[in-house]
């Protein structure tokens, strides 16, 4: 999917519809986890967990790609929801 560099759409810190500048959000770190969810993780874990993996093949066919927008005008930055798509091009 081929997507402009810059794109208009609203920006939410000036509250009106802004050239923006487009990027591909990169992974974010995980952060360590509460005790309780470590303790829950570890439960799941291994042979006759619940629930169950899903049978070989049943995976999505592709990952989600969010995009970071930079507003020309305010110099803040959101993100667009989440879509589907096996390649992305920022042109």
């Amino acid at each position: 999917m081929k997507i402009p560099k810059e794109i208009r759409t609203f920006c939410p810190y000036c509250k009106k519809h802004t050239l923006h500048t487009v990027e591909k959000a990169k992974k974010r770190q995980r952060r360590t986890l509460a005790q309780g969810q470590r303790r829950f993780l570890r439960k799941m874990k291994g042979y006759g967990s619940f629930p169950k993996e899903n049978p070989k093949g049943r995976e999505k066919p592709t990952k989600k790609v969010d995009l970071r927008l930079k507003c020309k005008e305010c110099g803040k930055m959101h993100s667009k929801k989440g879509f589907r798509t096996k390649k992305i091009e920022i042109k």
